[in-house]
């Protein structure tokens, strides 16, 4: 299931910027941002800032359809409602798109998402309205798994789709992975070198084997030559005496 939405996800992203290389005017350009933060299974969008045919809004009139797209991008319903006065009035199909955002942006930092918060945060006035939105719009969608804990008045995530990271998101990420690349990079010199340790004790455990397995073979060897041993019996008084003869 995962795979199948990232898949819808890159094929979507794909397909508007096509549309957007083949678009030279800034009219166009903003109808396409609308478009595209208003489809219903499109929720990545740090791509299509990326997308050179999208600078030409930058200096426009429409230059806002950027920092919407930024919004969809990073934001959530209470990001836009705080900067609503720099802001193009959103769509229904929008705000009904951030607000599944700001589901995925609570569910990025706990599992256990509490009624209040959630209806405060989407702008939700009953908890009937709340748990509707999440069936209809969050799970059927595909884009969260849980369970509404009515008795605990709270959604308990199972599952939630990642959000396009920050810059500066990424860059902790990047220097995050450096460090664990450092720390196996570190982990498996160490590993190399134990082996190389264990090796060499293997080989003088085989040599010390061999000098015991030698040392063995040759006291058997004077066991069977004590044993091979001519015995010469001589009586004497009526007694009989054995006498080993060691010279061979």
């Amino acid at each position: 299931m995962a795979m199948d939405a990232e898949r819808r996800q890159a094929e979507l992203i794909g397909q508007f910027s096509a549309q957007a290389a083949a678009l030279s005017s800034a009219p166009q350009l903003a109808a396409l941002v609308l478009e595209a933060t208003s489809h219903p299974a499109l929720f990545a969008f740090s791509e299509l800032l990326t997308l050179p045919a999208l600078s030409k809004l930058a200096g426009t009139q429409y230059a806002s359809s950027l920092d919407v797209l930024r919004l969809f991008a990073y934001g959530t319903l209470k990001d836009y409602k705080s900067n609503s006065g720099s802001l193009p009035a959103l769509l229904p199909d929008q705000i009904r798109k951030l607000k599944q955002l700001s589901v995925l942006t609570l569910a990025e930092s706990t599992k256990i998402l509490p009624y209040d918060q959630l209806m405060q945060e989407l702008d939700v006035s009953n908890v009937r309205e709340l748990e509707d939105f999440l069936i209809n719009e969050c799970m059927y969608s595909g884009i969260v798994r849980g369970k509404l804990d009515q008795l605990r008045r709270c959604f308990e995530v199972q599952f939630a789709a990642g959000r396009d990271l920050t810059p500066d998101q990424l860059n902790n990420m990047i220097d995050t992975l450096s460090d664990w690349l450092g720390t196996s990079d570190s982990l498996l010199h160490q590993i190399q070198e134990k082996i190389k340790w264990a090796d060499t004790m293997s080989e003088v455990n085989k040599k010390h084997q061999k000098e015991f397995e030698d040392r063995v073979e040759e006291a058997k060897k004077s066991i069977k030559k004590l044993n091979n041993l001519s015995r010469q019996t001589l009586t004497y008084g009526g007694m009989t005496t054995f006498s080993l003869n060691l010279e061979e």
